[in-house]
């Protein structure tokens, strides 16, 4: 049986899940009195730190989850987003409204295959 990592544990969550030579978490702005477009830039640098903790890279990135608070920020996201991710290494992407919180404008749950 596979043993399960998890990284940066709290009471309610982990930040990083780690199994099967698959990572799993979420990523949303450090500083969320900025505007969707800071915020995105933010959480995919976020991601890059992630994935550098975990020794993966862009390229390993299986999946991304997307909640934005308004799709009309879809514009910025996809254009920070086209010049963030690597051509050729496209993961499988789904962006959805939802009602984020806090001042949050955009949340991303990112799936990565991590070496071993």
């Amino acid at each position: 049986m596979s043993t399960i990592t998890r990284l940066g544990t709290s009471p309610r969550w982990s930040d990083v899940v780690i199994h099967g030579g698959v990572a799993r978490w979420v990523e949303v702005a450090e500083d969320a009195s900025q505007d969707a477009r800071g915020q995105i830039a933010q959480v995919l640098s976020q991601i890059d730190a992630t994935l550098a903790q975990i020794r993966s890279n862009r390229r390993q990135i299986l999946e991304v989850l997307i909640f934005l608070a308004d799709l009309g920020d879809a514009p910025a996201l996809n254009e920070l987003w086209d010049g963030w991710v690597p051509a050729g290494h496209l993961p499988i992407r789904a962006c959805v409204q939802a009602g984020l919180s806090g001042g949050c404008r955009v949340e991303m749950l990112i799936t990565a295959a991590v070496s071993g």
